[in-house]
């Protein structure tokens, strides 16, 4: 296997890597010997839709260590220009709109590791300004300003934090509650508005509204689920009235024919005995 191409420069130019790449290196503090390096490429998808990353303003990153939480590497970029929102994850992938927004006490635990990262900048310069880093200065992690907290001391904070008092849990919980009841309030109202959409005239015909521009389908409520049933039933009757109507009318022909037959006898009969009586008999 050939080894991978690197475009080096020497002095304050950035450093390319197959795939699109430009690697950043990262340094957790500013006498740290050691050097983790960050691959970086600005976010083109054409599958993503999702105005959550925007692809002229979303960088990409790969290898953000576990000691970078999402507070710590929006500092580290932060320094590129303003920054709309930072996401980590364990695997690329697509935007997924999550439910509710729930508290760290009612969420699982993450799991710790190397992970990937999306970026939104507030503007898209701020993407270039980051893919032009010299690979020779180092992000460094921990300053005076914002030190970063690792082994015995992280894990105390961590245990700290697990700590809640009644209170603050109690305002979580409302919050949450509240936020439910006003999901089911426009849930409900969503259904009132498609039951009237969707509601039919007198003479059977339903009125269709088509949906803006790239809205997805929504799955049937309760309530649509219900007209459904109520017109495949209504439909069956017609069938089956249907149905008999035809056999009604295939037993009155029969029986019309069969009354034309009796008929086209007698007539022959009474034909052939007019012809017996005209007959001439001289003797």
């Amino acid at each position: 296997m050939a080894p991978s191409k690197k475009k080096h420069a020497s002095g304050t130019e950035a450093c390319v890597i197959p795939g699109g790449f430009t690697v950043l290196s990262l340094q957790f503090s500013s006498d740290s010997v050691a050097q983790h390096k960050l691959y970086v490429k600005e976010h083109k998808v054409r599958a993503e839709k999702s105005s959550h990353r925007p692809l002229d303003r979303t960088l990409f990153v790969l290898n953000i260590p576990p000691y970078c939480p999402e507070d710590v590497v929006k500092e580290l970029f932060s320094q590129f220009g303003s920054i709309q929102s930072v996401e980590l994850r364990d695997h690329p992938g697509s935007f997924q709109q999550s439910g509710p927004t729930l508290s760290r006490f009612f969420r699982p635990a993450e799991k710790q590791g190397f992970k990937v990262g999306y970026i939104v900048f507030q503007k898209s310069s701020s993407v270039t300004a980051v893919k032009s880093h010299p690979h020779n200065v180092p992000l460094i992690v921990s300053t005076e300003h914002h030190p970063v907290r690792t082994g015995v001391e992280k894990w105390i904070q961590q245990y700290t934090q697990t700590f809640i008092q009644p209170e603050k849990l109690q305002q979580m919980v409302d919050t949450f509650m509240e936020d439910y009841d006003k999901r089911k309030e426009e849930e409900a109202e969503r259904q009132r508005m498609e039951a009237e959409q969707q509601q039919e005239d007198e003479e059977g015909w339903v009125k269709v509204t088509k949906g803006h521009k790239g809205a997805k389908a929504r799955p049937h409520s309760e309530a649509a689920n219900q007209r459904t049933l109520q017109k495949e039933i209504r439909k069956k009757k017609r069938k089956e009235l249907m149905n008999f109507y035809t056999w009604q009318h295939r037993n009155t022909q029969k029986e019309h024919i069969a009354e034309l037959r009796k008929k086209f006898e007698e007539d022959k009969q009474r034909i052939a005995l007019l012809r017996a009586q005209r007959k001439f008999r001289p003797y």
